[in-house]
């Protein structure tokens, strides 16, 4: 008790220290610093709290499932672009962190997706394949869709042509970093250089930023595509930048933490290497994580303080949300080609959707709203059959958990809950949804 009280008051004079003015007082160097304190202390906050933990130890069992398949299918793309012989090269790059074994495992990895049958890609082992991939993809997106509070995934349709086009458009552009690595590295193009003094600098520090910009663009990539909402562009790249500077210290704090591990690895012995393998696969979910955290930060200020809190709404609000969704749904609708989005109505309405999501969800149930192959709203029958009576009664009365049966009101209380159900009806009485929109035109 005594612990946990002084980690409680620790935590409160830390917050005090991080959102108080003192930093912003003393003028533009302090207020960069407040900023940036305030970055790292969210994220920090949100990685201690173990959600982001939890799901990167998910996504590496999901990894193991799906690498050789993964692999499988790049290096097939690859082989008929012509640059699949520079594969192992590049990826032993990758696992250059686990040390003298990073290329032994790679050798290993190469040889088996190699051996993969041809023939085993047709029928139910082309459907595994395509299953083990996709999967880890809608993993992926479903841990993105997380941290940027999207509570709706994409829908079956979208899932199936977009995972599949970055899936075979994937290793193109890796093909494309491939050869443009491979020119930056040729000896034609170093004899050159050496030859002309005064770009030597220039060219090889550029080709030794080459990989880490390749990384920093697929995490901005990855950034802006995963999360099922729209990103913007400088949110996505200041993500991608910290995570590029964040993975590339990892890799060499942990390439030194392995070198020193395999001289004492009197605990795990042969294991020791699997193991660093499954720490450092582990390692790179969570950076990847941790720099889409900080994008969606970047773009969503307001979240920095108050982080991951379940809004809590009253029931005053979820009538006049329900309501309202349903209004703007239905005028939407009127339009030729309508239809509106959980993003725009919580640019419209200037609340969250993590706060919409449930409502909307309400009523998608309660057969009052439909969602499009597009994920727009739209009424889900006749709006002159939809009652505003009906509206109200999806978060007056539907969504009810708790005991198997209902609760033993007191005979005051049960009356005065008829009396005040009964208002409600004769206020309404039988408008309807165009009634309504209706009302809204003529003001």
């Amino acid at each position: 008790m005594y612990n946990a009280a002084m980690f409680a008051d620790l935590r409160k004079k830390l917050e005090t220290v991080v959102w108080a003015d003192t930093l912003t007082k003393r003028g533009l160097p302090g207020r960069i610093a407040a900023t940036i304190l305030r970055y790292i202390y969210a994220v920090l906050r949100d990685v201690f709290s173990g959600q982001l933990t939890l799901r990167a130890m998910s996504l590496v069992y999901t990894t193991l499932l799906s690498i050789v398949p993964l692999l499988a299918l790049s290096f097939s793309v690859l082989k008929g672009l012509g640059v699949h012989q520079d594969l192992p090269s590049r990826l032993s790059g990758l696992l250059a962190p686990l040390g003298p074994k990073g290329a032994e495992y790679t050798e290993k990895l190469i040889d088996v997706v190699e051996g993969v049958n041809g023939k085993a890609l047709a029928g139910i082992g082309l459907a595994f394949f395509l299953y083990t991939v996709i999967s880890m993809v809608q993993k992926t997106e479903e841990s993105f869709n997380y941290v940027w509070y999207v509570t709706k995934p994409r829908s079956f349709a979208r899932r199936l042509t977009e995972y599949l086009s970055v899936l075979l458009i994937g290793p193109l552009f890796i093909g494309i970093a491939i050869g443009m690595i491979g020119v930056l590295t040729s000896n034609a193009l170093y004899d050159f250089v050496v030859r002309t003094s005064f770009l030597a600098p220039v060219v090889t520090t550029l080709g030794s930023m080459v990989p880490y910009m390749i990384v920093c663009t697929v995490f901005t990539f990855l950034y802006m595509f995963m999360p099922n909402t729209k990103v913007q562009l400088t949110s996505a790249l200041v993500g991608g930048i910290a995570g590029g500077i964040l993975w590339a210290t990892s890799s060499v704090l942990f390439a030194a933490f392995v070198v020193d591990s395999t001289k004492n690895n009197a605990i795990y012995a042969s294991f020791a290497i699997p193991v660093s393998a499954l720490i450092w696969l582990y390692l790179n979910w969570l950076i990847l994580l941790i720099g889409s955290q900080l994008a969606f930060y970047f773009q969503n200020p307001a979240y920095l303080r108050i982080g991951r809190r379940d809004p809590r709404l009253s029931n005053s609000m979820r009538e006049r949300l329900a309501l309202n969704i349903m209004l703007s749904v239905g005028q939407e609708f009127r339009n030729p080609g309508g239809g509106i989005t959980v993003d725009r109505l919580s640019g419209e309405l200037k609340i969250p959707g993590l706060t919409l999501s449930p409502i909307v969800s309400a009523l998608e149930d309660a057969g009052l709203l439909t969602v499009t192959e597009k994920e727009c709203l739209q009424p889900g029958r006749e709006m002159a059959g939809i009652t505003v009576d009906e509206i109200l009664k999806v978060v007056r009365q539907e969504g009810e958990t708790g005991s198997y049966r209902g609760p033993k009101w007191s005979p005051e209380i049960d009356a005065l809950g008829n009396k005040l159900d009964d208002a409600v009806e004769s206020t309404v009485a039988d408008m309807t949804l165009t009634d309504l929109l209706g009302e809204k035109s003529d003001d």
